[in-house]
Formats: structure tokens, C-alpha cells, sequence
């Protein structure tokens, strides 16, 4: 067995040879206290030499605290190169922190997922993905401590053992090795020796969409030392490299004691920025304008395509498949000088009566976001919803609710009418302010929730066409108006449609029939749809033209003056919606700018959503909508 401080050298050298840029920073910083990270790639180590990889990747108990040492030699050599420059201070803790990305360390055997960690992966490099569910406090931590021999004077380190919670149990006989030991039993601690450092304990779970059947997610604690405290918070997706190792769990009376894992996080990496993992090829880029070019003369033929592609198992219902792709796109935030921030995210609620296709959308759109969580009205409580606190290890600390944890994506509520009352007040604020404030157990803080609300709730009884909204669905004024579409479905009896709607469900069942061509022209699939949406997303900011406001501002108005019906929906917050909807479906369309077309088709949505409206007929009810063949010659603005 070779001594591990032979190695100090050559991981030095690299260190120095590659990596002298961060060197150069670290050592002009002016603080000497603080930990530095110094990030290396294991793919180019590897590369370089891989022998330090092996043994790295082997045995990382033993050799990361070698290259920690060889990266304050490293420091040392920089320092001595940069002595003309007076700003060069000597640190004492520098760690390097391994980034294997890109490395054949991303296999299955060293990657695995939470719910497959065993004993097998103890002692190596181990590398895992989740998303934190839970971030405590950060506590101070004893690192190391000096005892002397009260026989032979020497003095030597003790280290706290992780597994047995951080206690330090010393030596039953002098450790120091000489030709003669010693065997003195008396130790006395030598004054100003103890190195503290940082310390937090996360709780990482394995993200719900690469689960197997029947499978619960797991979870996994995590330790962060260092600069790596504080760097994610509850509801981020994580990669966490580091060594698994086990704690055994509190001493509780008549419980058995065991181990419980625990990775001590070597390197913590978000992916919230990577979050978007729709690769968009040129090539993908390159069809959406095709496409567009070849509807040139007639867009919103092309739009009907792109709709038809969204929940294809559900016949018609042109109306909520186009509030569903307005919603899951969304406008563009806006914040002023003072930093007030408008949302541009949409929130859609869908009012019918049973087997009118509620959650088979809610489903789909949660398909097509790509970070959505569905939930129930009566399953989730407040807590369930937002944050809650909880008592862990005696200390409270903050869990993240559906809401926070759908930040940045879509958040579904199916059975919106049956969540209990004190549960729709936290509600108010996630969709207007889009934040979360909370006071509980002596924590007060705000959470972000940039989150797109899509619920679905049954009328109460039948559904009354002259009563306003708010008392058919039991939901209160305030609530309805943060909804910027709400679209009615009832089952009228209607002897036309129901026959078309029963051949369109029988020829679904027909083996054999569909195509899977990849003709856009026809009828997207899933993948594309999710990228299109994506796509627009991120590269279009569309601005209102003067004609489209001219539309919007004079129906605004109209809908004011006419607000005797239904005032609960007639607020600023309608203007706000119709803005926000206009510039969704000018990026539907494929451009930058908001046309009176836009325009016209945000209000055709809010007039869908009024219950009696003077502009769309067969009185607001969605479900009867179908594709026209000839869109474009039956706009409005045809001329």
C-alpha cells in the first residue's frame, strides 16, 4: 500500500498547469478566512492523467483530502509567481470540488437514482440527481481538534467520526508512531486548535418522472460543508457528487438503532438554469419556419394544425385547445421602474359538468411543461399547497409545497371547488404577486412562485346560465378574477353532435388507422409540440402595436360599462389578461409583434369565459366549438 502524500505532487502540478486562472483569483481575494472552491473537471483529469481519477474515483475518503492539500501548494507556488503583485494573500482552506459532467461517471453503476442507492456504492465517487424537497439551518461544525500526550508531549489531530453524529471519541493509547511507542493514556486538549467549519443538512428526492411503476420516490439526506452551504434552497433540481457514507439514526427509546445513508456532498450543481432539457436542433428550428412559410397566406390554418395536435384524443373543443397553448405559453413579464413586477404567466380554469374532458387536459398540459406537478383540491391542504413547516431533529425548518415546487412551470388543480377555505386565501397570493409569504414556527420568509395555475372544478348542481359565475362554482369573486380565462363546458343535449363526437371516439379504438408520419401540416406530435411551445417561449418578447391596443382599450371599456352581470370578472386584471393573451398567441404565431388579430382572438377567448356574451353565440358554452375548414376566410377581418 503506497502512502497517499506521494501523490500530492503531480495532483499539484496539474493543478498549476490547468488550472492557475482560478489559482490566480482565489489568491488575489482578500479575505484569508473564508473556503474557496476550486472546480475541476473529471473528464479532463481523466484525459490528463488516470491514475489521480482512478484513485480519486476509488478511494475518495482518502485522496480528495490529498488534492485539498495539493491545492494549497498549488496556492503556495501561484502565491510565490505573483510575488511582485501586493495583492496576493495566503489562504488556508481551499477545496476542490469535482464536476463530473460529461465523464464516464455519468453511467448507471456510479449514477444510480436515489430509490436504487446500496452498499455497493459506498467508499466511491457517487453521483446523484434530485430535486431538494427540504434545506435546514446552517449550523457551525467541529472539524478538527489538537490533544497532546501528557507522556511524550507530542500532539496530534482527532477528527469528529460523521457516523456517529459528529462526536469525537479519542484514542485509547498514544497514536504517535516512533521507533519506541509511548503508550501514554492521559491527553490534554492544546488550547486554540479547534478548525470550525459550515454545515447544512438537505433532504434530495429523486424527480417523480423517471420512476417505474408503483414506485414512491425516495429520498436521501445530504450533508453541505463550506462554500457549498446555501447555494440551493427547497425546490431545486440538484446533481450532487460526493461520498456516500451512513449515520446512525437518533437513539429513541425501544426503536431499533441503524444506519441511515448519507452523502457527504463533495460538489452541488443546479440544474434549474439546464432546466429546459428540450434540445432544440437547427434542423427543429428550421421546420417551424417552413412550416409557417408554407401558411403564409393562410396563419391561422396553420394555427388550427399546430392545435390539433394538442390532447388529439378529444374531438372538437377548438375554444379550450386554444386557451389551454395561450396558457401554457404566456405573455411577457413586465417590471417598471419602481420594480413592480406584472406576471405574464396565464392561469385558466375550466368549469363543466362530468365526462367533458377536464383532466384529460389538465394531463396533457402537464405533459407538455416542462416542470409540472398535478395535485387535488381536497388532497392538499395549505401546507400541501405552499410550505409547511416541520420539526426535524428537534430544529423547524421549511418543506416546499406544490407551488413552490412548480416554480417556473405549471402547477395543476383538478377539483379546485372542493379545497377548504383557509387553503384558497394562500392561493390569492401565489397567483397575483406570484409569491408565497410565510409566518410559521418563528420562520418568516417569502418563497417565489412564478408558477401558471391551470384548475378544473364541476358546477355546483346544475349549472344555472342566469346566475353569475361565482355562484354556480361556490369559488369567490376575488379568486375568479385572478383567473384570466374561465371556460364553461356543459353537456347540452345536442342529437348533431353527438353522433359526430361518438364516430370520432369509435375510429380512436380502430387498430391500425393512425399514421405516424412526421407531416406538420397535418397533426403535431407531442415532442414537437412541447419544443415549438418551448421554443417561442424563450425567443419571442412581443410588443403591442397601436391598432391592437385600440381593440383591447375600446372593448375594455364596453365591458365596464356593461359590468352589471358579472363584475366579479370585469377588473383591471381583465385589461392585464387580454394583454397577456394577445401577446401568447402572437408568439403562437410565430412573430414579434401584436397584431389586431391577436387582439381580437384574446377577446374572443375572455368572451368565451363570460357566461352570457353578446359577441359569441350558443351562450359561451366551449364545448360545442369546432375546427372550421376555412379559417381564414371566416375571420372577422377579412376583408
Amino acid at each position: 500500500m503506497e502512502d497517499p502524500a506521494n501523490w500530492k505532487k503531480p495532483m499539484a502540478s496539474y493543478l498549476v498547469r490547468y488550472h492557475s486562472d482560478q489559482l490566480r483569483s482565489i489568491t488575489s481575494s482578500p479575505d484569508s478566512n473564508l473556503h474557496f472552491p476550486l472546480y475541476v473537471d473529471f473528464a479532463e483529469l481523466m484525459e490528463d492523467d488516470p491514475r489521480i481519477a482512478r484513485l480519486l474515483f476509488a478511494q475518495p475518503n482518502t485522496y480528495l483530502q490529498v488534492f485539498d492539500d495539493a491545492a494549497l501548494w498549488a496556492h503556495k507556488i501561484i502565491l510565490e509567481d505573483m510575488a511582485d503583485d501586493k495583492n496576493g494573500i495566503e489562504k488556508k482552506f481551499i477545496h476542490v470540488r469535482i464536476n463530473v459532467s460529461g465523464s464516464p461517471l455519468e453511467c448507471p453503476e456510479t449514477f444510480p437514482s436515489i430509490g436504487r442507492v446500496r452498499v455497493q456504492h459506498r467508499g466511491i465517487l457517487l453521483t446523484l440527481k434530485g430535486i431538494v424537497i427540504r434545506s435546514g439551518a446552517i449550523k457551525m461544525h467541529e472539524g478538527e481538534r489538537k490533544y497532546m500526550c501528557q507522556k511524550c508531549k507530542n500532539s496530534f489531530t482527532v477528527y469528529p467520526e460523521v457516523e456517529a453524529r459528529n462526536s469525537i471519541s479519542l484514542p485509547s493509547i498514544c497514536p504517535i508512531q516512533k521507533s519506541k511507542p509511548c503508550g501514554g493514556t492521559k491527553f490534554q486538549y492544546v488550547e486554540n486548535t479547534i478548525v470550525c467549519h459550515d454545515y447544512q443538512e438537505i433532504k434530495v428526492q429523486e424527480s417523480t418522472q423517471v420512476l417505474g411503476v408503483g414506485a414512491i420516490p425516495r429520498s436521501i439526506l445530504v450533508i453541505l460543508k463550506d462554500d457549498l452551504v446555501d447555494v440551493v434552497k427547497a425546490g431545486d433540481d440538484v446533481i450532487v457528487t460526493g461520498l456516500l457514507t451512513a449515520k446512525w439514526s437518533p437513539e429513541l427509546k425501544d426503536v431499533r438503532c441503524d444506519l441511515d445513508p448519507v452523502l457527504i456532498a463533495n460538489n452541488v450543481r443546479r440544474i434549474n438554469e439546464l432546466k429546459s432539457e428540450i434540445d432544440i436542433s437547427d434542423d427543429i428550428v428550421m421546420k417551424f419556419k417552413q412550416f409557417w412559410v408554407h401558411f403564409k397566406d393562410a396563419p391561422l390554418k396553420g394555427r388550427n394544425a399546430i392545435l390539433r395536435g394538442i390532447c388529439p384524443q378529444i374531438f372538437g373543443l377548438f375554444t379550450v385547445k386554444l386557451a389551454v397553448a395561450l396558457t401554457l405559453i404566456g405573455g411577457v413579464q413586465h417590471v417598471d421602474a419602481s420594480g413592480t413586477r406584472v406576471r405574464g404567466e396565464s392561469h385558466l380554469l375550466l368549469v363543466g359538468d362530468p365526462g367533458t374532458g377536464k383532466s384529460q387536459f389538465l394531463k396533457f398540459a402537464a405533459k407538455l411543461s416542462n416542470r409540472s406537478v398535478i395535485t387535488t383540491g381536497l388532497g392538499s391542504t395549505s401546507a400541501g399547497l405552499t410550505v409547511t413547516a416541520v420539526k426535524d431533529g428537534g430544529e423547524w425548518m421549511l418543506e416546499a409545497g406544490a407551488l413552490v415546487l412548480a416554480d417556473g412551470g405549471l402547477c395543476c388543480i383538478d377539483e379546485f371547488d372542493s379545497m377548504r377555505e383557509h387553503d384558497r386565501a394562500t392561493i390569492h397570493e401565489a397567483m397575483e404577486q406570484q409569491t408565497i409569504s410565510v409566518a410559521k414556527a418563528g420562520l418568516v420568509t417569502t418563497l417565489s412562485t412564478r408558477t401558471t395555475v391551470f384548475g378544473a372544478t364541476n358546477p355546483k348542481g346544475q349549472y344555472d346560465p342566469d346566475q353569475p359565475l361565482s355562484v354556480n362554482t361556490t369559488l369567490s369573486g376575488p379568486l375568479l378574477s385572478r383567473f384570466d380565462i374561465v371556460l364553461v363546458l356543459l353537456d347540452t343535449k345536442n342529437p348533431e353532435w353527438d353522433a359526430v363526437v361518438s364516430s370520432h371516439i369509435l375510429s380512436e379504438a380502430e387498430p391500425d388507422r393512425t399514421n405516424n408520419d412526421e407531416d406538420l401540416a397535418n397533426i403535431w406530435p407531442l415532442s414537437t409540440l412541447k419544443r415549438y411551445i418551448h421554443y417561442v417561449k424563450e425567443t419571442f418578447r412581443p410588443v403591442l402595436t397601436r391598432e391592437a391596443e385600440i381593440v383591447i382599450s375600446s372593448y375594455y371599456q364596453l365591458q365596464r360599462k356593461s359590468a352589471t352581470h358579472n363584475a366579479a370578472r370585469t377588473t383591471v386584471r381583465m385589461l392585464e389578461s387580454l394583454i397577456r393573451l394577445a401577446q401568447a398567441h402572437a408568439r403562437l404565431m410565430f412573430r414579434n409583434e401584436v397584431t389586431r388579430l391577436d387582439a381580437i382572438t384574446a377577446i374572443l377567448c375572455i368572451e368565451s369565459s363570460m357566461t352570457t356574451s353578446a359577441i359569441v353565440d350558443s351562450i359561451g358554452n366551449a364545448l360545442h366549438s369546432n375546427f372550421t375548414d376555412n379559417p381564414d376566410q371566416e375571420c372577422i377581418l377579412a376583408k
